[in-house]
Order: C-alpha cells, then structure tokens, then sequence
C-alpha cells in the first residue's frame, strides 16, 4: 500500500471536519493484543489544544473498540470517498459478536506507523489520546438534546487526541 505524509497543516484543504465526520462518516480504529478492532462513526471534531493539533470522536461505553482504544491509547481515523455500504455494516455489528467484521464487510486492514487502517481509506490520521470523559447529562444546556441523543442513557465518551501524522492512501 502506497500512502503519502500530509502535513498537518494542510488537513483543512483535505477535509471538512463537519460534512466528512457526519454526512460521509469514518472508521475508528484501534488494536489490542495483536487483534484490530473498528466502528463507523459521525460524530467528531478537529482542532487544537494545549498547543496540540487534535482531533475528537465521541464513543459509546458499551462499544467494544472503546477497550481496545483503552489498552492502546492510540487510534486513527480513517476517511473514505467510498464504501458507504461498508461503513453501514461496520456500524451496525459488533466485533465482540463478530470477530471477523471488517473481512465480513469486504475491507482491508494495514497498518501505517504502526497503527491500524484499510486499504481502501483516503486520508488515516493516527491519535494518540490525551483526554477522556464521559458526556454528563447535567452538564447539557439543552437538556432535550441529551434526552434525544442518550435515551438509554449511555452518555458518549470523548476522547480527545493528539493527531501525531496523516496520510494520504494512494490507490
């Protein structure tokens, strides 16, 4: 697989954090003893702190990445122009009932400095994560959007983390 190093500087003209995360989706990805594990997600932001640029992605308690995230402390995010059907697949099985998911989908896993991605994605950016909590439903200004978005009360986790390389996924 050939990719290519972005500069992080130039995320912003390859990727609009507000259609690509919620209208295009991306894959979040982690590994853990040697096994890789993913979920399609649409929910997230890029940006910075404390002088890091940083990318976040909100993650439910009960999803099974979330422990391979947790072991690793590392994960990337992996956009794609395509395979919407593939991400609706990996969004609504869970690796803990489907080990095989991501071959059951028809990706390819690889790896790009050492941390998991798919050969079919465009852009992989590789986190390494340096804050998390739980959403809190006191700390919603609008309560009716927590009581939408959480009905059973599994309030997301954010992760917040440090984008440490991209890369362009040349085909």
């Amino acid at each position: 697989m050939n990719t290519k190093k972005i500069e992080l500087s130039e995320l912003s003209k390859r990727i609009d954090p507000v259609v690509n995360m919620r209208e295009s989706w991306y894959l979040v990805t982690a590994e853990k003893d040697g096994r890789v594990n993913t979920l399609t997600a649409g929910w997230g932001a890029l940006g910075n702190l404390c002088e890091k640029k940083t990318a976040i992605v909100y993650i439910r308690p009960q999803r099974h990445t979330k422990q391979f995230m947790d072991a690793s402390g590392r994960f990337t995010m992996t956009f794609f122009e395509e395979h919407q059907q593939e991400l609706l697949f990996l969004g609504s099985h869970s690796g803990a009932d489907m080990p095989d998911k991501i071959e059951q989908a028809g990706l390819h896993s690889t790896s790009v400095d050492g941390q998991p991605t798919f050969e079919e994605g465009k852009l992989v950016l590789n986190c390494k994560t340096i804050y998390q909590d739980a959403l809190k439903p006191e700390n919603f200004t609008d309560s009716a959007l927590a009581e939408a978005n959480f009905p059973d009360k599994d309030y997301s986790v954010m992760y917040i983390a440090e984008i440490e390389s991209a890369y362009e996924i040349l085909a």
